[in-house]
């Protein structure tokens, strides 16, 4: 049973998450910030701050423009040093980032009365969460498209050792100009400004960067990988094919896994992709975006791929005394082998056979290799 003064100190932190910022407070007063921003209206309010759509006046043609706002809600000088010092070597990154296409630019950083801001590019658009509901549901070929155009971008984020640690539907938009998808707010500066900014248990246990349903096991106890949006983007993909934000779906008791088969139909190869992609264990997820990317690519090529490769082993010389596991297997070879072994042990599952325990099974270490799809 919590005591009066963890009551107490838990009251405090919610109604410090919820006290107007100074932002807020200065719009009160005049529209303009830093005499260079007009700020036009809030877009949203979560508990790291408050996102405004704005104008630079500066600038021919008063853009348009998205200012974030992160309150790391410190007191104390040291503390918010740190902050600092990670804000502006995370912001450096996302200036990085926005390079590319699919990111909006990084337009300018920095702090005010203690408090972080970013200024990003403004993307006009609709995100796929409210597409969804506007039109409905998407079909398998619809989902793998959407995978072709997000999986690029997020190879490219994590090539900057960067996990976004947010992935969801209303992170994504479709670009109305051009009709790109453009992926965005970003988690990294939250979690940056959080863990320097408030090194207390209340913090850890409150304010984790993510969204609950969309976020792993790992996240939720602040250890997020790479693997963590894949995890995300599986759960994504299952919201486009079913239009069911994953809270309103079951979990199998035992193993933790999404159910979500029952609401869908698409092929048993694509089954078996997104069952991967959404592994509670984040080892038996695809270790990459560019070994998920090879899976989905390979699957066209399945048949042929497995019946034209030959995966006979050389055989070893009479004087040769080496283990013939330790031959050299060439990498075609291989990717036959890992196929043979999928359509095996697909073959079985459907087909179940009779074993005799018996016989020794030689052919366990050929398949040893784990296969695109398991």
């Amino acid at each position: 049973m919590k005591s009066s003064a963890d009551l107490l100190s838990l009251d405090q932190y919610r109604r410090s998450q919820q006290s107007p910022s100074n932002l807020s407070r200065r719009m009160k007063r005049s529209p303009i910030f830093r005499d260079r921003y007009r700020i036009v209206r809030p877009l949203g309010r979560g508990g790291f701050g408050v996102t405004y759509l704005a104008q630079d006046i500066t600038l021919p043609g008063q853009p348009l423009c998205v200012i974030k706002q992160l309150c790391p809600k410190v007191s104390n000088e040291k503390i918010l040093a740190k902050a600092r010092e990670r804000f502006e070597r995370e912001a450096k990154i996302l200036g990085q980032l926005g390079s590319h296409s699919q990111i909006p630019r990084l337009l300018n950083y920095f702090e005010n009365e203690g408090e972080f801001y970013l200024v990003q590019e403004y993307v006009k658009g609709e995100n796929l969460a409210k597409e969804v509901k506007q039109q409905g549901s998407l079909k398998e070929p619809e989902v793998r498209q959407f995978l072709n155009e997000i999986l690029p971008v997020l190879d490219y984020v994590h090539q900057h050792r960067v996990i976004h640690r947010d992935i969801k539907p209303p992170n994504i938009i479709r670009c109305k100009s051009d009709g790109r998808l453009v992926l965005i707010d970003f988690g990294a500066v939250k979690e940056r400004i959080v863990q320097a900014g408030d090194q207390t248990h209340l913090a850890a246990s409150t304010q984790f960067v993510g969204t609950v349903g969309f976020a792993p096991p790992e996240q939720l106890a602040l250890r997020p990988t790479f693997a963590s949006d894949i995890y995300s983007l599986g759960l994504t993909c299952i919201y486009l094919l079913t239009g069911r934000p994953p809270l309103e779906l079951d979990y199998d008791s035992v193993t933790g896994e999404v159910l979500w088969q029952e609401f869908v139909d698409v092929s048993q190869y694509f089954d078996q992709v997104l069952t991967k992609m959404m592994r509670v264990n984040p080892r038996e997820r695809y270790r990459s975006v560019r070994e998920l990317k090879r899976a989905l690519e390979l699957e066209p090529h399945l048949n042929e791929l497995a019946n034209c490769m030959s995966t006979q082993p050389p055989k070893p010389s009479d004087d040769d005394d080496d283990d013939p596991s330790d031959s050299y297997v060439s990498p075609m070879a291989r990717t036959a082998r890992s196929i043979r072994g999928w359509k095996n042990r697909l073959n079985s599952r459907n087909h179940p056979l009779p074993i005799d325990i018996s016989s020794k099974d030689i052919s366990s270490n050929s398949y040893r290799d784990s296969s695109y799809v398991s």
